[in-house]
């Protein structure tokens, strides 16, 4: 029998349209290729690692209930000395809620995340230790979040060096790379997003849950959920009494995180002609802002699309000796 070639799917940064790799690994699933190792940068690594720990069902529910907007109650908006945000405690939290693990050696599947380091520009690895730390570093936007203090290195976002980390994922051992970037322009068949919630809701059936199918989550999720309803509310205020300007001027979160997706993009193109993927996959997504965290079901869909638009290619792929 001839032995299975191994598989790494890489899960790229991309802010709110990261929840696509839910998409994507759920029709990954659909087609029974099995993924033997990820590597993620920022929301890729974040998604990367609660499926890894068999938690991905957990976080799909919980977004699709929450309509992903409320995504940015677990972050305390503070004194913006070295970032707006202070995400350690919130991020911690957000992770928890899904999944009991803690650290990388009790993930299902061997995981990988990318930060970089402030100071002297180097990648940084990160396969060991606590999964929150590792979430910390590689998820750390500048100007949105404080940087992470890790072994004497300040570290930040890993999308500022390589936000689609292809070479990771090969030198874990992966023969075969199917590498998600969603860092382009590529807009979806369907640009308008105002009700797409409710057409998506029709169009794809069983896939995404109603939201009488969503009440019955855990308790632990509904508990949450309404303690940030009216979380909510307070950061709304915070927000404001911060950033307040005309409606017209693009308010700092959006700036900073815009700027830096312009410059991943530009990386991206770099990086992957130099460290081509044998499959890349790229959702349609380019309509989106970086923060538009309300478009779930979007982001979902158009990640589902995307690898079946590729699944004949990743079969022939697999199968060849």
């Amino acid at each position: 029998m001839v032995p299975r070639k191994t598989v790494g799917l890489v899960l790229g940064s991309g802010a709110s349209r990261g929840w696509a790799h839910i998409g994507i690994i759920e029709a990954l699933e659909e087609a029974d290729v099995t993924i033997d190792f990820i590597a993620g940068c920022s929301v890729g690594a974040y998604v990367g690692a609660l499926y890894a720990s068999g938690s991905l069902g957990s976080l799909k529910e919980y977004l699709l209930k929450m309509n992903g907007k409320k995504i940015f109650s677990y972050s305390d908006v503070v004194f913006p000395r070295s970032g707006l945000l202070n995400g350690t405690r919130r991020i911690q939290t957000l992770f928890a809620m899904h999944t009991d693990i803690e650290t990388f050696a009790d993930l299902n599947i061997p995981l990988v995340m990318v930060a970089t380091d402030l100071e002297r520009g180097e990648k940084v690895v990160i396969n060991s230790g606590k999964i929150i730390d590792g979430l910390r570093a590689t998820m750390s936007c500048p100007g949105l979040f404080a940087p992470v203090l890790s072994k004497g290195r300040w570290l930040v976002d890993g999308g500022l060096i390589d936000p689609v980390p292809v070479g990771v994922a090969r030198a874990m051992g992966a023969e075969v790379i199917i590498a998600v970037d969603l860092n382009n322009r590529i807009v979806s068949r369907s640009r308008d997003l105002s009700g797409s919630n409710e057409k998506e809701k029709k169009q794809s059936g069983s896939r995404f849950k109603s939201s009488e199918e969503t009440d019955r989550r855990p308790e632990l999720v509904k508990k949450m959920a309404d303690y940030y309803e009216s979380a909510e509310s307070s950061f709304k205020h915070k927000t404001y009494e911060l950033m307040r300007r005309e409606s017209a001027t693009p308010d700092i979160i959006e700036t900073v995180m815009t700027s830096i997706g312009i410059m991943q993009e530009r990386i991206t193109r770099v990086n992957l002609a130099v460290d081509q993927p044998d499959i890349l996959i790229q959702p349609r997504l380019g309509e989106l802002k970086m923060m538009n965290f309300d478009q779930v079901e979007h982001a979902i869909r158009e990640g589902y699309i995307g690898v079946q638009e590729k699944i004949e290619d990743i079969k022939n792929l697999l199968a060849t000796s």
